[in-house]
């Protein structure tokens, strides 16, 4: 789709709050309608201490303390891709209060991918059904009176989806601040020109809409920061802002990516998160475990 084809709607202003975890960088988000209790969670982040084999809960319940202190119905929990870097918490926070969780329909790619990876059974699905709901580009669903839509965004993954609730659009790693520049595009399935193509559709967006960035890593010391400017971002982004070409982005973003190590969770999160963040299968003794594919990413 163009951008002129989504249902944009400027006049829609939700209230956005931010949850910052700072062991993975990561800014979870509690989108409600300004004209009911209707709510949205997006990406939210669930504890490990990958040396110690332990989940906990500190951050999904943060989200949940402030949904219930102020009275709010959660109807959605938004995934806007598959995160490498950190461990969803939608299923422990849906089973607490309730709502759906939807993911981009190109999950069903990632978890071909990566069920290989990982050396997955038959028993692991690859149709997306861990999930309730998967958008298609451009497809539109209610929080409350509000009506948001899916942007089909990949590059970084196959899946990524940037989800558009009135004034405000959730970016996921598609762009990170306009000093942080962009996402790797060198993951499985990732590509760098496609990341480019995708973040021109987002700077088509409305100069006035605001961005939520789903990392920030406070380049050169700054403090931690998570909303910009459509307008902001074209203009300042060092990565593609100014006008910066296809080519040259391409070119910088390979060698860029050349050099990066992998994320330190990216082990446990794919695992985790392709499953709809459901840990992976308890074996007869019920126990779970993680795998480690060697050599394999």
């Amino acid at each position: 789709m163009s951008t002129t084809d989504y249902p944009v709607d400027m006049s829609v202003q939700p209230e956005v709050t931010a949850f910052f975890d700072a062991a993975t960088n990561t800014i979870s988000y509690v989108v409600k309608d300004p004209a009911s209790s209707a709510c949205a969670v997006v990406d939210s982040v669930m504890d490990i201490d990958y040396a110690a084999g332990r989940i906990t809960y500190d951050h999904a319940d943060q989200i949940i303390r402030f949904i219930q202190n102020n009275g709010l119905t959660l109807e959605w929990l938004i995934e806007t891709h598959v995160h490498a870097d950190h461990l969803s918490a939608a299923p422990y926070i849906q089973s607490k209060l309730g709502g759906k969780l939807g993911i981009g329909d190109k999950i069903t790619v990632v978890q071909d991918t990566f069920g290989k990876i990982f050396n997955e059974g038959t028993e692991f699905q690859r149709d997306g059904s861990q999930f309730d709901c998967l958008f298609a580009d451009g497809d539109t669903y209610t929080i409350g009176s509000m009506t948001a839509f899916a942007m089909y965004t990949p590059g970084h993954t196959p899946a990524c989806m940037v989800h558009v609730i009135g004034n405000a659009a959730f970016v996921g790693d598609t762009l990170f601040m306009p000093d942080g520049g962009s996402a790797r595009a060198d993951f499985p399935g990732g590509d760098a020109g496609v990341l480019y193509d995708s973040i021109q559709k987002v700077l088509a967006l409305p100069d006035d809409m605001r961005l939520f960035m789903c990392h920030d890593y406070g380049p050169d010391g700054r403090d931690i920061r998570w909303e910009t400017t459509v307008g902001e971002e074209k203009a300042h982004n060092i990565h593609v802002g100014g006008g910066k070409t296809k080519e040259e982005f391409v070119k910088f973003r390979t060698e860029r990516d050349a050099q990066l190590d992998m994320p330190k969770l990216i082990i446990p999160s794919l695992q985790v998160n392709m499953r709809a963040g459901q840990l992976p299968p308890a074996d007869e003794s019920g126990k779970r475990f993680l795998k480690v594919p060697l050599n394999g990413l």
